[in-house]
């Protein structure tokens, strides 16, 4: 798949959603992302902290899915 084919898949999926706070935090990862600044730990705030660390811990403890597992769970929503 070429870079401009994901693109348009992305877009479209971003189309479908119409919650204003999923979009809104989608449009701040996506502004830390493009642009040209290095993102810090000391730049993050205490909830996008709070987030990591917690994220960290859970996989620390062995609290996750592999991938595999998942697709098998959800394969309708993974080819969507």
């Amino acid at each position: 798949m070429t870079s401009t084919e994901l693109k348009k898949r992305i877009i479209k999926k971003i189309d479908k959603i119409n919650d204003n706070h999923l979009l809104s935090q989608f449009n701040d990862i996506l502004n830390k992302i493009v642009s040209d600044e290095e993102i810090s730990w000391d730049s993050l705030s205490p909830e996008e902290k709070k987030s990591i660390e917690k994220g960290l811990n859970q996989l620390n403890r062995g609290e996750f899915i592999e991938y595999d597992e998942v697709k098998k769970h959800f394969p309708g929503w993974l080819k969507k």
